[in-house]
């Protein structure tokens, strides 16, 4: 894509190289509705200013940025220092950002750009369901890890992506409970309106359910809190609390995160019950604070370390070698523990 200046703003906005540079630095000597309206162009048009010789010093002239949704997610951490590890083995820094459930992840990497050289994006996490014209507003390659709802599949030629397939990966861990004789199974998972991983993996529920001919039963489909921290030990433990109060004869919860479930088991054994005599308990991801909990989390383990390595590669694969975007995906694998038992 052409690359905007500072003449062509001027040139759109009718008025002065001068009047745009006094808006851009805020300078006191220009009316604000002109500054107002000037800034109003450069957002609409991702126009990066060239900043002057003293603020290049501060510039990181060589950054990746990884954007994360999620941050205090104990998933991310391992995945964040093996990116951290691969970006500074090539002379990159890595500038880490945490992006808000209620941002829009592409408009706080366009401002990043505005305030970093960035060569290119990580978006790590959340949900990504953004058109391609929106796509095509960010000037630096990027890859979409662990990231739900991905993009048309149909146009996905702007950028890479690394993940693992969570419809079918869910669909194997409600299958082994199925398999262990559960068949009233309770799952925790977000809020109806969400559309990314939490759509994915309840999917992924349905089907292993009707492939053993149970009918999915809305009244077993149990959503996290709004107004407490999503994916959370404090979420997983109040939403399982209403597990118990609804008096459902359930043998089995699945929490689509493990910090969900642990935070089930939590309210599980706070409201006497046993795991797993009363209850079996499964989580998604294979944390490792899920394998020392007690009682330890049955779960479905991402590949994190090979996941993020791939990001990296894929990333500096277009921004280094000139090459194609791709799209992975990997398999999980099933850690059988302690929250679950043969009925």
């Amino acid at each position: 894509m052409n690359t905007i200046t500072i003449k062509d703003i001027a040139k759109i906005c009718g008025v002065g190289v001068s009047t745009v540079s006094r808006a851009i630095n805020n300078h006191p000597d220009i009316n604000k509705e002109t500054k107002d309206y000037i800034l109003s162009v450069i957002k609409e048009h991702n126009y990066i200013p060239n900043n002057s010789a003293r603020n290049l010093k501060r510039i990181e002239t060589n950054a990746i940025a990884v954007l994360v949704k999620g941050i205090t997610n104990p998933f991310f951490t391992d995945m964040i220092k093996i990116m951290e590890h691969e970006i500074e083995k090539r002379k990159y820094s890595l500038v880490l950002h945490h992006v808000e459930f209620n941002e829009n992840e592409i408009d706080v990497a366009l401002e990043l750009i505005k305030e970093k050289r960035l060569r290119g994006i990580v978006f790590l996490g959340g949900h990504f369901s953004h058109s391609e014209d929106k796509l095509k507003k960010i000037p630096v390659p990027f890859v979409l890890s662990t990231i739900g709802g991905i993009v048309d599949e149909n146009n996905r030629e702007g950028y890479s992506s690394v993940s693992v397939n969570d419809i079918e990966e869910s669909k194997k861990i409600v299958e082994f409970l199925l398999d262990q004789g559960h068949e009233k199974i309770a799952i925790i998972c977000a809020e109806a309106k969400d559309e990314s991983i939490s759509a994915l993996r309840l999917e992924g529920y349905y089907r292993a359910l009707r492939k053993h001919h149970i009918e999915p039963n809305p009244s077993w489909v149990f959503r996290m809190h709004s107004d407490i921290e999503e994916y959370s030990i404090e979420n997983g433990y109040n939403v399982a609390r209403e597990i118990l109060e609804s008096k459902e004869n359930f043998t089995a919860i699945y929490a689509i995160s493990d910090m969900l479930a642990m935070g089930a088991c939590k309210a599980l054994i706070d409201g006497g019950k046993s795991i797993p005599r009363d209850y079996s308990v499964v989580g998604f991801d294979g944390i490792k604070l899920g394998k020392y909990y007690n009682p330890s989390i049955t779960t479905l383990v991402q590949p994190v370390d090979t996941i993020a390595y791939e990001t990296i590669q894929l990333l500096f694969d277009v921004i280094e070698n000139d090459k194609k975007h791709k799209h992975l995906t990997f398999e999980g694998t099933l850690a059988i523990r302690e929250s679950t038992k043969v009925l």
